[in-house]
């Protein structure tokens, strides 16, 4: 019951929103430059498919790099900061910092500096996804029972044995936590970084159609990118979830 609750309940609220959105739509007659009906939008992204499709799969392409790259960079980050807490309390702070950077403001120093329009995407999104992987994982890293942990020392375990066979466990559920998060940031940095670079051609994301569609004052176009933005986000986090589960559900309550 649990689980069709949470399928069925977001689906039942969509289709609500949606039916009062087309009857808006039709009974105000607002214009089709303003705001599309959902049927338009619909169309669109049946007509313009093969051009939003192609898109949807360079953003996801730059949304995984970063995901990927922000993943393996922030663990490592994480194992060292709790070797140490000097060196955490001296590399933290610019953790921090590139967390409360806007994006916007770095991402053309990126792109100049960088001249390969994929890794500097990517570099982009990186730095948006990486701050939850670290503080999340740090976090479970240092959240060990004490008892544990004096019964390791006890034996006398090697810091090595205390990471990997203690903490680590430990941390997966603060770990995937982190993730879930850091993959919609990294979607969201792949698309600034996008509307940022403005590149065209043929190997275009997502932000490049939305931009592209308003110069063109082609709206449900445009609402279909977004369509596919969200869609996308939402399939990753659910993705996400879901390895979260069937990693933890053999020893940590997941509820």
């Amino acid at each position: 019951m649990n689980t069709w609750l949470r399928l069925g309940a977001p689906v039942v609220v969509a289709v609500i929103v949606i039916a009062l959105w087309q009857a808006l739509v039709r009974a105000f007659d607002v214009p089709v430059y303003l705001v599309p009906a959902p049927m338009d939008v619909a169309q669109a992204l049946v007509r313009d498919w093969d051009l939003l499709s192609g898109s949807l799969w360079v953003t996801l392409e730059i949304t995984g790099l970063a995901l990927l790259a922000a993943t393996v960079l922030g663990v490592l980050l994480a194992f060292l900061f709790v070797q140490s807490r000097v060196i955490e309390a001296s590399l933290f702070p610019y953790a921090v910092l590139l967390q409360v950077t806007p994006i916007v403001a770095v991402a053309p120093l990126i792109i100049i500096w960088v001249k390969h329009t994929l890794v500097a995407l990517t570099l982009c999104a990186t730095i948006v996804a990486i701050f939850p992987i670290i503080s999340n994982t740090v976090l479970g890293l240092r959240s060990i029972d004490p008892g544990l942990l004096d019964f390791f020392r006890l034996k006398r375990a090697s810091r090595w044995q205390i990471l990997w066979r203690l903490r680590l466990p430990s941390a997966l559920p603060a770990f995937f936590g982190g993730l879930r998060i850091a993959c919609g940031l990294a979607l969201i940095g792949a698309v600034v970084a996008e509307f940022v670079a403005g590149t065209g051609g043929s190997q275009t994301g997502l932000a490049y159609q939305i931009l592209q569609a308003g110069y063109q004052i082609n709206i449900p176009r445009l609402f279909a990118a977004l369509l596919l933005i969200t869609v996308a986000g939402v399939v990753l986090f659910a993705a996400m979830t879901l390895l979260s589960r069937v990693v933890l559900r053999g020893w940590h309550e997941m509820r």
